[in-house]
């Protein structure tokens, strides 16, 4: 019998005894999803007009990325986060060597408010995906499937705490302090 006739039925038949596994495997990755809520899809849009928009919001990073001569990949999105459709956000992600750390690229979210953009959502780092849970009329976010957003005065705030160490606030701003002594520029 001709070699590969024998190797491809036997192909054929691990296949087969794969298939059911494969699909059960598949459905457990949509209902994931599914579970986790909308995925938001950053893609390159050279040359759009969301392009263009997110170009203007990150000027800052485009410039540090140039700096470093670097030509950075802008990746960008837009999904409703009101029930109604009327709240549109715009994600982007602005993607360089000298901007992604160790925990990845970070994704900054913007609503148009009037004609103007606004910062809702500051620098989180992973997939993200909007939920069907609201708070104060907008979708709750998702960030790395366990970092949960939601909405509150005009912004979205982070719903995992952070345990304050004690001294650490104080610490902090004795070092601000010393620096500003010494001229240096302190972060806000």
């Amino acid at each position: 019998m001709n070699r590969s006739f024998i190797l491809g039925h036997a192909l054929a038949g691990v296949l087969l005894l794969a298939a059911p596994s494969l699909a059960h495997a598949a459905k457990r990755s949509h209902s994931t999803v599914q579970k986790g809520g909308d995925p938001v899809i950053l893609t390159h849009q050279p040359g759009s007009g969301l392009d263009a928009e997110a170009r203007k919001l990150n000027t800052d990073d485009l410039a540090a990325a140039a700096r470093h001569h670097e030509t950075p990949l802008i990746l960008i999105g837009s999904a409703p986060l009101s029930p109604d459709g009327k709240n549109i956000a715009l994600f982007v992600q602005v993607q360089s060597a000298s901007l992604c750390g160790s925990a990845g690229c970070s994704t900054d979210v913007y609503l148009k408010r009037g004609s103007n953009w606004t910062k809702i959502l500051d620098s989180v780092s992973g997939p993200i995906s909007l939920l069907p849970t609201k708070h104060g009329g907008m979708r709750d976010i998702m960030v790395d499937s366990s970092d949960r957003w939601i909405w509150k005065n005009g912004t979205y705030v982070d719903t995992l705490t952070a345990t304050d160490l004690p001294g650490f606030k104080t610490s902090i701003k004795r070092h601000q302090a010393e620096m500003r002594k010494k001229g240096q520029t302190v972060p806000h």
